[in-house]
């Protein structure tokens, strides 16, 4: 059998950045297109092969720019098109690719596709969004925005509701209309043109709506039903995305890595087949949900720590079902999850610098392509010094009016360290540069408040220090772009129910590394079989006590079989 050729986003390391937040040119407050070209030398120091772009679109910012009015359009916080065609020539000058985030779920209710179809029921872009009629006087259904409350407005001037699964400005895109379809692929087709070298498709597992779209299991004491059962993985998903990939994604050697909520292994190996007939990744949210709350009411709203058994038989399932049928993408931190460091590991000053880097190695050397979110590679940490004043984020909004107020399930002080380990605001906090005011990201007020400790956090530092947490992010990536085993081994999982340590080996044509993560502040001991000549390609140790493991450990080591 002849092995696949290897995909150059295969062996590629991607780098997240959220515009607002990364870099500051203009001194507005507001991180902009220049701020990141400024900064792309880091990006290449770090050794990173791919910027991902949060949406940079025209946007009212109802979500943050994921409520897009004109998709062919700089947001003017964020500069010009010429901006943006400086930063991609820029970019690829230095060997990075630039992939583009694709919002088409949904678009903003003042783009101007929503402006015509509101406008009369017989307008030619009416079908263009999802209009029902009111069922006995009520909403088409139960379904609830995921960012609580209805997911229907009903429209005055026609009688009708429209669907928004997200806030009531981004209402969601008819792809039942194939003139809808065509439009979007054209836009898509003309950011080809221009140079892109690929898509991150927000919320893609949800284009296809449930036929009849029907009323979600309601659970009790609930108004509306969290949708995502029947909304993600609809009945024409698939015959979209191979209608995308022939009309735009076969134009150009892309990267396409599909957010698929309610995903599981059997819908993510069609969605990333390794016949490339529809995606080349997807991100899943498996893992990112397993320290929930007990309570579904609640959902995400929680501050319990995650089970290391849990997690191991999670990431490791993905491991293994996914390993010759497609292909995974891995991470642990980005615009919609908290820090890392302050959630599965230790954000203590005594074990921030350790843990962040046993958390790095072990999601690094598994097989998949790498997404690091901006900050990550420093240890930037959850934002405990934010207020409910300080918050800008409509999920933090909306959960605490639904859960407090209206819902009454916790209380304010509850709801509160609720957010602080799992809000999304922890991981939009301005890029932390310096100890200089504002962290060196601008001179201005930022547009939300920077985390109290970038004075001992930042990337000043990080540089200057040889053993920082950026340094072994760096050795992380060059083992990934020098050693095939890390793209091409098999995963085998070491001792399941170990609850302290997570341990797994990478194993191809007589070749082998082992890994090992101590997940504790604790010092253990630990027996794993490997021959007395393996090397020891990395820790975050400055020695090796073999079978003793120190609080946060983490080594890798590679030998012959």
């Amino acid at each position: 059998m002849t092995t696949p050729a290897i995909k150059w986003w295969q062996k590629a390391v991607v780098y997240q950045i959220y515009p607002r937040s990364f870099q500051d040119s203009n001194q507005d407050g507001i991180g902009d297109l220049k701020g990141i070209e400024n900064r792309l030398d880091y990006v290449q120091k770090l050794g990173a092969d791919v910027i991902w772009l949060n949406p940079v679109y025209d946007s009212p910012n109802k979500d943050n720019g994921y409520d897009i009015s004109d998709y062919e359009a700089i947001n003017p916080e964020f500069g010009t098109m010429a901006d943006f065609d400086d930063l991609l020539a820029a970019a690829h000058q230095r060997g990075i690719k630039i992939v583009m985030d694709l919002v088409v779920n949904h678009s903003s209710d003042q783009h101007q596709w929503f402006i015509e179809s509101r406008s009369s029921k017989d307008n030619p872009k009416r079908d263009f969004y999802i209009w029902r009629d009111p069922v006995d006087g009520h909403e088409p259904n139960n379904w609830s925005s995921f960012f609580s409350g209805s997911a229907w407005k009903f429209d005055e001037a026609s009688g009708q509701y429209y669907l928004h699964l997200f806030v009531e400005g981004q209402p969601d895109l008819n792809w039942e209309n194939e003139a809808l379809r065509d439009e979007v692929y054209q836009m898509m087709n003309r950011w080809v043109d221009k140079g892109i070298d690929g898509f991150r498709m927000d919320v893609v597992s949800m284009l296809s709506k449930p036929t009849g779209l029907p009323d979600a299991p309601l659970p009790a004491g609930n108004t509306y039903a969290n949708p995502v059962s029947l909304t993600a993985n609809g009945p024409h998903i698939h015959e979209y995305l191979q209608e995308m990939r022939e009309k735009v994604l076969n134009n150009g050697d892309l990267m396409t890595v599909g957010e698929t909520s309610g995903v599981d292994i059997d819908n993510a190996r069609k969605y990333a087949d390794i016949d490339g007939s529809e995606l080349n990744m997807v991100f899943q949210f498996e893992h990112m949900g397993l320290d929930d709350n007990a309570n579904p009411a609640l959902g995400k709203w929680d501050n319990q720590p995650v089970s290391l058994v849990a997690l191991k038989e999670n990431l490791s399932k993905w491991q293994t079902e996914m390993e010759g049928q497609s292909w995974n993408s891995l991470y642990w931190d980005n615009h919609d999850q908290p820090r890392i460091v302050s959630r599965f590991g230790d954000d203590s000053p005594a074990y921030r610098v350790k843990s962040a880097k046993m958390l790095a190695t072990l999601l690094h050397m598994m097989q998949g392509t790498p997404y690091i979110y901006q900050g990550e590679e420093l240890g930037m940490t959850n934002a405990y010094n934010l207020g409910w004043d300080d918050f800008d984020d409509v999920e933090i909004i909306n959960g605490r009016e639904f859960v407090v107020n209206r819902e009454h399930l916790v209380d304010d002080d509850t709801m509160l360290d609720y957010v602080h380990y799992k809000g999304r605001d922890n991981a939009r906090t301005p890029m932390q540069w310096s100890a200089a005011d504002n962290a060196a990201f601008t001179t201005a007020t930022p547009w939300i408040k920077l985390n109290a400790n970038y004075p001992q956090i930042n990337v000043e530092q990080a540089l200057a220090d040889p053993d920082s947490v950026f340094y072994h992010y760096q050795k992380l990536i060059k083992l990934r772009h020098d050693l095939p085993l890390v793209t091409t081994g098999h995963y085998h999982l070491l001792d399941p129910e170990d609850d302290q340590v997570f341990a797994y080996q990478r194993l191809d044509d007589g070749e082998a590394l082992l890994v090992i993560a101590n997940f504790t502040a604790e010092t253990v001991e630990r027996t794993y079989d490997y021959p007395d000549n393996a090397d020891l390609l990395l820790s975050n140790y400055q020695d090796d006590q073999g079978s003793t493991l120190r609080p946060y450990e983490a080594k890798i080591y590679y030998y012959q079989k």
